[in-house]
């Protein structure tokens, strides 16, 4: 019986490690910088534009405190939407919800693509950043607006 459940996780280990990988991150985008955490509150500090990519749900509930959203998975996102939020000449750092979301490497990707040269991908993003105690904050609705 032991050999036959190891024979079976050899089979399947495999599998199941491919998977996973084919949901993570990668490491380093060509066009800008990896960042880990401690660089990504220095560059918070000197005011780069932190730019969260995950969907409104997650933005609302929290973000970093200052970031800017941005649907990176909406077929309509163009360097135009970037734009918006910042110059080609500005620091934008791309984060979303650590190394299994794709949505700051493809925006990263992206920046890169249409002329941006100051990015920094962020690749542990929001959870990291919590995790330190950084500056957080909520979409809040103003009082006078009915729920």
């Amino acid at each position: 019986m032991k050999k036959y459940l190891y024979a079976l996780l050899c089979l399947f280990l495999p599998a199941v490690s491919a998977i996973a990988t084919e949901n993570t991150a990668p490491a380093e985008v060509m066009g800008a910088v990896t960042v880990d955490t401690a660089v990504a509150k220095r560059l918070y500090d000197q005011g780069n534009i932190f730019i969260d990519v995950r969907n409104l749900e997650y933005f609302n509930y929290e973000h970093i405190r200052g970031a800017k959203h941005l649907d990176v998975n909406s077929e309509l996102f163009t360097a135009g939407d970037l734009n918006i939020l910042a110059e080609k000449d500005q620091g934008v750092v791309f984060y979303c919800n650590g190394i299994h979301c794709l949505g700051s490497s493809k925006a990263s990707k992206k920046a890169a693509e249409w002329g941006w040269f100051k990015i920094y991908y962020y690749r542990e993003g929001f959870p990291k950043w919590k995790e330190a105690g950084y500056p957080t904050a909520s979409f809040e609705y103003p009082e006078s607006v009915a729920h």
